[in-house]
């Protein structure tokens, strides 16, 4: 059976959630490590489902001159999910982020694939995030390193896993029977 869009939306409805996010992370313990502080997980991350990123391009001010500016270009980031590390105690944004990518409906290794490459190049450059605005007050300088983690659904295709393994890239498989949108529902709805 095919990925569903509904699959999709789920797990990004779910994972944009701290917590669900923490729970995202325990699945791949590497990650989970990256946290700065485990006693304090909610604090130590923000997550920004579908994210931006202000992308600074350099433009020369004429073609005989040095002179140049530099002019932030807001970019849609082609994963689906951003968790950012902060310090729980100062509030800051630091080092490591986790790009997230859900394999969607139609999607095959290629694509999935070029989704994290392009993002490469994206992140290549000097950016800063927009942030959410809870967390618009941090600096959201560019990091030290980002990480992707892909989640497959158990009806992702057996060959986008050997390419994900060949590719040495992480990967955590849902299982569409462990989720029911009324579960999502009842966790959004208790958080007003």
């Amino acid at each position: 059976m095919p990925v569903k869009q509904s699959d999709f939306e789920i797990l990004l409805a779910k994972y944009s959630d701290r917590t669900s996010a923490i729970a995202l992370l325990k699945q791949y313990r590497p990650y989970l490590e990256k946290l700065p502080s485990i006693r304090r997980p909610e604090q130590s991350l923000i997550t920004i489902p579908l994210p931006i990123v202000r992308i600074r391009q350099i433009q020369s001010t004429n073609k005989l001159s040095v002179n140049t500016s530099s002019i932030p270009v807001a970019t849609h980031l082609p994963c689906d999910l951003a968790i950012l590390m902060c310090d729980p105690e100062w509030k800051i944004k630091m080092g490591a982020e986790i790009l997230v990518f859900i394999h969607r409906p139609h999607e095959d290794f290629s694509h999935l694939l070029g989704r994290w490459r392009q993002t490469q190049v994206y992140l290549d450059r000097d950016y800063e995030w927009l942030m959410p605005p809870r967390e618009q007050h941090m600096l959201s300088e560019a990091a030290d390193s980002f990480y992707p983690l892909f989640i497959l659904f158990d009806s992702t295709p057996e060959r986008i896993k050997q390419g994900l393994v060949g590719a040495k890239l992480p990967y955590i498989i849902q299982t569409t029977n462990s989720f029911s949108e009324e579960e999502i529902t009842e966790t959004f709805s208790s958080q007003d």
